[in-house]
């Protein structure tokens, strides 16, 4: 997620990169050879590029007004991991209160630390060892290297703990259930997760926005070359860049789980969490929260 307070000009020009690159270059041919070659066929005064604007412009900002309803409902979902994971600790720690389930219980909290880190890894598709080390054994560790869904292999390791707590007698069975329901909770935020991550935007809702946004940025320099002159580049390549910028947020927006800078920033939800939970079990070592990166919060 993208933190910076005061956006400058160059990284605004760098976002949108090449499509405005090319843009700049085709307005700077078109003005020259007008200028200087005396290609004033080129000039196309008569083009409605303002009614096309509007249209697009319409057109975009309804398709980015979506893409953002996708990025928010994600970290609408991440926002109820937050609170179903402190939830979950202040029960096992609450609920199950014998003195020989001390370890048991913050086997459990750990357990759902991992939990955490291994689906905000697993909605990137990156690997979660490394963030799993200290949280769970050795032994877990190898059996979860053979699971695709490492997230849903280490809630059941979380369920049948429970389930061995109510068997034993630690916990009673309207306390059990308690924790089933938040453990059902944080498996219903996983499933709206993963709905999102593998469910994109219609393919030909976005080629369409797309090509129409590259469409009118190459008729802007034809219907602004005969009034602009050699000014054309400026004005053709600012009104396009405005159009590339659009559509580009769009499309960042529309993927808040594609481990980019416009993701929602699971990396930091997750060590939020582990700093809450280990602080509910008054842990000695508590990790700093996640700092931006050159204003970027993953």
């Amino acid at each position: 997620m993208i933190v910076v307070e005061n956006a400058k000009l160059g990284s605004l020009v760098r976002y949108v990169g090449r499509p405005l690159l090319i843009l700049f270059a085709l307005d700077l041919a078109i003005a020259v050879a007008y200028v200087f070659g005396g290609w004033k066929w080129l000039a196309s005064p008569h083009i409605p590029l303002s009614i096309f604007g509007g249209v697009i412009g319409v057109i975009a900002g309804f398709r980015n007004t979506s893409a953002y309803a996708r990025w928010w409902e994600a970290r609408t979902i991440w926002g109820g991991v937050v609170n179903n994971s402190r939830s979950f600790a202040r029960q096992v720690l609450c609920l199950i209160d014998t003195p020989e389930t001390e370890e048991v219980k913050r086997r459990l909290v750990l357990l759902q630390i991992a939990y955490v880190y291994s689906l905000g890894k697993h909605l990137r598709g990156a690997g979660a060892g490394h963030d799993l080390a200290g949280l769970i054994s050795e032994q877990d560790l190898q059996d979860l290297g053979t699971q695709s869904n490492v997230p849903i292999a280490i809630q059941q390791k979380i369920a049948s703990t429970v389930a061995e707590c109510h068997k034993r007698g630690w916990i009673d069975s309207i306390r059990w259930v308690s924790l089933d329901r938040t453990l059902s909770n944080l498996m219903d935020c996983q499933g709206a997760s993963e709905r999102i991550k593998n469910t994109p935007m219609p393919l030909q809702y976005e080629r369409f926005i797309r090509v129409s946004i590259q469409i009118y940025c190459l008729l802007l320099p034809l219907g602004m070359v005969q009034s602009l002159g050699l000014l054309t580049p400026i004005g053709s390549t600012f009104v396009g860049f405005m159009f590339l910028a659009l559509d580009q947020v769009g499309r960042d927006l529309e993927n808040p789980f594609e481990n980019l800078p416009s993701d929602v920033s699971v990396s930091a939800i997750g060590r939020t969490i582990e700093i809450n939970l280990k602080q509910m079990m008054r842990e000695r070592e508590i990790p700093e929260p996640l700092a931006p990166v050159d204003g970027i919060l993953w």
